[in-house]
């Protein structure tokens, strides 16, 4: 079944990741060894056809493996790294909505979930979950069909998903006063902000949480504190300017929310490794190295 879901991404992927004609599906395809990258994942799961990625974020890291799934639950700033090629995904963004209602639906509310769940967790595949995110990907092969049949077989995975390890999580993402719900208003209340100067008390009062409670609660589902995850998304949110290329440095350290060049070139240096100018330099230089999709 792998291989059946494996063959159906290579034919319908464009570039290493693409964006598909059934709402909610990504498609990944990367057959050579690449540089872990800086991205934003948002609330998402990925399932993983073939080969193995890293995604780091903080203190916490997980590796997907062929076979297996990972959910992302709040808006998280990562590193992915390929840890094994060729790679084969396909990603899922979640509809909160739908799942809320299939959860009435069912009359289920499940097991309580621990007070901080991480903001990334894996699993495996069971072979009918496996089956029917196959059919949905497959529909690319009959766009005609992709209308009247992707919510079903989408609901089809969302019944399947509430069946699976996890169903605990997806449920209390469900519950507007869970932790995993307010984690996910803050994680995505900071990254509508990211720019602005922000207070601990601030977030705490988005999250309706004592300051303490709030950083206990947050690191232990991001891995980092709520400053730190604001200053990766504005590093993350830098570098991708600096790729493009349409601004000096300075510039972009303030449109980022920094007032002190000399701390955005210390702390961007920190974290990749090079300062910004150079760090450019070098993302703005064509590889030389040609890669060859498999077929």
């Amino acid at each position: 079944m792998l291989d059946r879901l494996t063959a159906a991404i290579d034919r319908h992927c464009v570039g290493p990741g693409s964006d598909t004609a059934i709402p909610r599906l990504s498609l990944v395809a990367v057959d050579e060894p690449t540089e872990p990258t800086g991205q934003l994942y948002e609330p998402m799961i990925c399932f993983v056809a073939d080969g193995a990625k890293r995604t780091t974020a903080g203190d916490l890291s997980e590796v997907a493996h062929a076979g297996e799934m990972l959910l992302t639950t709040i808006d998280l700033p990562v590193t992915a790294a390929l840890e094994k090629v060729p790679y084969r995904s396909a990603v899922m963004r979640l509809d909160d909505q739908a799942l809320a209602d299939l959860i009435i639906e069912l009359d289920e509310t499940g097991p309580a979930a621990p007070p901080s769940a991480t903001g990334q967790v894996k699993a495996p595949m069971a072979p009918e979950l496996l089956d029917a995110i196959t059919r949905w990907v497959e529909l690319l092969d009959a766009p005609a069909d992709i209308r009247p049949l992707a919510p079903r077989i989408e609901a089809e995975i969302h019944y399947r998903l509430l069946r699976s390890p996890f169903g605990t999580v997806l449920r209390q993402g469900a519950l507007a006063d869970s932790t995993t719900s307010r984690m996910r208003q803050v994680t995505r209340w900071i990254c509508e902000r990211y720019d602005q100067p922000l207070s601990i008390d601030a977030i705490a009062a988005v999250a309706h949480m004592s300051p303490a409670s709030l950083h206990r609660h947050f690191k232990a589902t991001t891995g980092m504190s709520p400053l730190k995850y604001q200053k990766h998304l504005r590093l993350q949110e830098a570098r991708r300017r600096l790729a493009a290329g349409d601004a000096t440095v300075t510039q972009i350290a303030q449109a980022v929310g920094y007032t002190s060049p000399t701390q955005f070139n210390r702390e961007y240096r920190s974290t990749y490794g090079l300062p910004p100018g150079q760090d450019a330099t070098r993302l703005r230089t064509p590889p030389t190295r040609t890669t060859t999709r498999r077929p």
